[in-house]
């Protein structure tokens, strides 16, 4: 029996605008079902998750709106719509599990990250509840105000 070797994670895109729209109560791990093009595109970093958000229907879950571009050296005649609907892989407790509580009034999933776990394609979806115009303004006050912490304590440290 040998050392378990650690996961090799290489984060390929975030989306930076969930986290600003979203409170994000829970997270969790899915395998994407893709074409062998559309990784290659992935692994270039032609994504964008910024638009894109999770559908259910009957016991699957859907990626939408989500946008990878076209790789361009596949030379196939087939080429895929680069905002097609992919299915995620998860195990049918999960996606009840989620459902249930995606079901509550306010709550949204949405694709948080793609990234590459040895070699596969991983995305982390979140189960977010929206922010009002208040709780954005909150968050920014809160984080100005650290970051003139960070540059007062920065200031007397030099001096």
């Amino acid at each position: 029996m040998g050392v378990p070797k650690k996961a090799s994670i290489q984060v390929v895109a975030t989306n930076r605008k969930a986290r600003y729209r979203y409170q994000i109560e829970d997270t969790l791990e899915t395998g994407v079902s893709l074409k062998g093009s559309e990784v290659k595109s992935i692994r270039m970093g032609q994504i964008s998750l910024a638009e894109g958000y999770i559908r259910f229907e009957g016991e699957q879950a859907y990626l939408c709106n989500v946008h990878i571009a076209p790789y361009k050296y596949d030379h196939s005649r087939g080429a895929l719509d680069s905002r097609r609907t992919r299915k995620l892989l998860l195990h049918k407790a999960q996606i009840r599990r989620w459902m249930g509580r995606f079901q509550q009034k306010g709550f949204s999933v949405v694709p948080l990250q793609i990234y590459l776990k040895n070699g596969w394609a991983k995305l982390e979806i979140g189960l977010g509840r929206g922010k009002k115009g208040p709780d954005r303004r909150e968050e920014i006050r809160r984080r100005e105000t650290a970051r003139e912490i960070r540059r007062e304590f920065k200031g007397r440290l030099q001096v």
